[in-house]
């Protein structure tokens, strides 16, 4: 019987851009303009934008992702206004010192997606995943790159869901019906990333499951995006160590285990951003490049060590 690949081989259109992608794992670098983000070392004042991402693409970064507002667990929501006041000046800059490098805004309105394509950027990552209906027809109208991220729940209340049942068949349906909604809003599949949302909306003992099965999520036919980087899953796992025989479970709803800080958590980041590409990450999102770059190539040179390649699609 064949083997399947791990990591089938994707084509990602961004506008008149084509990228092929499951050769190599891409990084995407984290460019945060936010002071209130989860993890205080990614913060970048608006005039240190350029440099950092000078420092992430000579670290080895393909993308960069450059987002405005905080979407830890009960972070002020941000006004579209403001959340372009930080932004667009930031993105024009980028622009202009970078103009061959993709450029991602990782934003949840459709205002500010529309603003910022007209600024420069090719993806949207919007992590809300489609819930602002202007989302859905500024991506249909600009062609542009999407990545489409699986929320649980909303932004206020994410943190406090009950335990799901089965993770992995959670996402799977979300999937599902983000894909049925921007292929009715005229949304082209092939530009469109997915992205299970690690820690959005599951419980920190439910990402586990996602790490371990990702691979399902190729039956949808797209590139797959893991965003792990230093997240409080990873965090819970280094506090209490789970036994083979029993992985992390659940908390209790709302309670909030002591978990060593985000600054704490690379080596355990660099765990899951490769059990991520081992079973079929064509991206990752990382704040710390140049670790996951040789991260990344260990992975990929196990992956290239399976001679079954999978048509382009």
């Amino acid at each position: 019987m064949p083997m399947i690949s791990p990591r089938p081989l994707r084509i990602w259109q961004l506008g008149d851009r084509r990228l092929e992608l499951g050769r190599r794992t891409l990084l995407m670098a984290i460019l945060n303009l936010t002071p209130d983000s989860f993890y205080p070392a990614s913060r970048l004042p608006p005039d240190a934008v350029v440099e950092a991402a000078e420092a992430a693409l000579a670290a080895g970064a393909d993308l960069l992702d450059l987002g405005a507002e905080s979407t830890r667990p009960a972070a002020e929501p941000l006004p579209p206004p403001q959340e372009q006041a930080r932004l667009l000046p930031a993105l024009e800059r980028l622009r202009r010192r970078f103009p061959q490098i993709p450029l991602s805004v990782d934003t949840r309105h459709g205002e500010t997606a529309r603003a910022a394509l007209a600024a420069g950027a090719d993806i949207i990552n919007d992590v809300s995943g489609l819930a602002d209906p202007v989302m859905l027809a500024t991506a249909a109208g600009a062609g542009c790159g999407l990545v489409l991220m699986h929320l649980r729940g909303c932004f206020a209340t994410m943190h406090r869901l009950p335990p799901l049942a089965d993770p992995v068949d959670e996402v799977t349906r979300g999937f599902r019906a983000l894909l049925a909604r921007a292929r009715a809003a005229g949304i082209a599949a092939d530009r469109i990333v997915l992205d299970p949302g690690f820690g959005f909306g599951k419980n920190l003992g439910e990402n586990f499951p996602l790490l371990a099965r990702f691979d399902s999520w190729h039956a949808f036919g797209r590139p797959l995006l893991a965003g792990v980087s230093r997240k409080s899953f990873i965090g819970y796992a280094l506090a209490a160590p789970p036994s083979p025989a029993a992985p992390p479970s659940p908390p209790v709803p709302g309670a909030s285990p002591q978990l060593p800080p985000p600054d704490a958590r690379l080596y355990g980041s660099l765990a899951a951003v490769t059990a991520a590409i081992l079973n079929g990450a064509h991206l990752v999102r990382v704040h710390d490049v140049a670790a996951a770059r040789d991260a990344a190539r260990v992975a990929d040179a196990i992956l290239a060590a399976n001679p079954v390649e999978s048509p382009a699609g």
